[in-house]
């Protein structure tokens, strides 16, 4: 038995120095995303001190995103979403009764957050489509260091919706959430979840766990996250490493929006396993310094 513990330790300690994937999907290939014939098409690098509307709709209220400002543990307020330093930030506090009655409607003393989508930015403006069909996205940020809440950069329709027992109308692209602060366990330290999910949100909801990846410190520095997304699969990627592909579900041959957001993990942030959001000191924040679109041209 202290041959096998010891050949156990042995194993998590080579894992943790040279991140050896064992059976988690962590380890990104040595594959590099590859834009030939791929031009930018639409980008954000959130320079000067407002948020883009052209491009990115912070109203939290809008129906259609089939959300409102009550999301899972907390609220959303675009007044937590600011730009500065050439970044956009999007921050989690908690705001006492006074504060959050001026809100008014839903909002409560609580935990508050926020996101941004380019779902219905400018419609009327074509030079600045809210929604892709296939393409390569990619994001540069710090995921908030924070118990009690995740990050995501991810794509939705309301195709999502349709229950068909297909992803082919619609699938959540979750091309990252920050799942992985604090350590809770060894193996998945600084790592990102990758997730599909399709069917919508009820009893016939489906989804396919890709994997979980390694970045490099990513609650203290810039990592990208991108996916090429083509008519047969989505390819995942990690400074600009492959990590995980997969078709699962079918894949969605409908045009998507994008999403950057932050949720808190249910009362106090426990659900999911993600920690005690009251044990956070002081403002989190999600940092954000670019997002990018390219498509392909040939």
């Amino acid at each position: 038995m202290k041959i096998i513990n010891f050949f156990i330790s042995v194993v998590v300690l080579i894992s943790s120095l040279f991140r050896v994937d064992l059976g988690y999907g962590m380890n990104p290939t040595q594959k590099t995303v590859d834009l030939e014939g791929y031009e930018l098409v639409w980008s954000d690098d959130f320079e000067g001190t407002e948020l883009d509307r052209s491009k990115w709709n912070d109203n939290q209220n809008v129906d259609t995103l089939h959300w409102g400002a009550v999301r899972n543990g907390g609220y959303w307020h675009k007044d937590l979403i600011s730009v500065s330093d050439g970044n956009l930030h999007i921050r989690t506090k908690y705001l006492d009764e006074e504060t959050a009655a001026k809100y008014g409607g839903d909002y409560k003393a609580g935990w508050y957050t926020g996101c941004v989508t380019t779902y219905q930015s400018n419609p009327a403006d074509e030079s600045n489509p809210d929604t892709f069909l296939y393409g390569y996205f990619e994001t540069r940020c710090i995921l908030p260091a924070g118990e009690g809440l995740w990050s995501a950069f991810w794509m939705m329709n309301s195709g999502v919706y349709q229950v068909d027992g297909s992803g082919k109308d619609g699938t959540e692209i979750d091309v990252f959430e920050s799942f992985g602060y604090p350590e809770r366990e060894r193996m998945t330290k600084d790592c990102v979840s990758v997730n599909l999910h399709w069917d919508g949100y009820e009893e016939a909801h489906q989804s396919y766990h890709v994997g979980r990846y390694y970045a490099e410190n990513p609650y203290t520095q810039y990592n990208t996250y991108g996916v090429k997304w083509t008519p047969e699969e989505y390819i995942f990627y990690i400074n600009g490493h492959e990590c995980g592909r997969s078709s699962k579900g079918g894949v969605a041959q409908n045009p998507e929006y994008l999403i950057l957001s932050v949720e808190i993990a249910g009362q106090n942030g426990e659900a999911f396993g993600r920690g005690d959001i009251t044990k956070n000191t002081g403002d989190v924040d999600f940092i954000v310094d670019y997002v990018r679109v390219y498509q392909q041209t040939k």
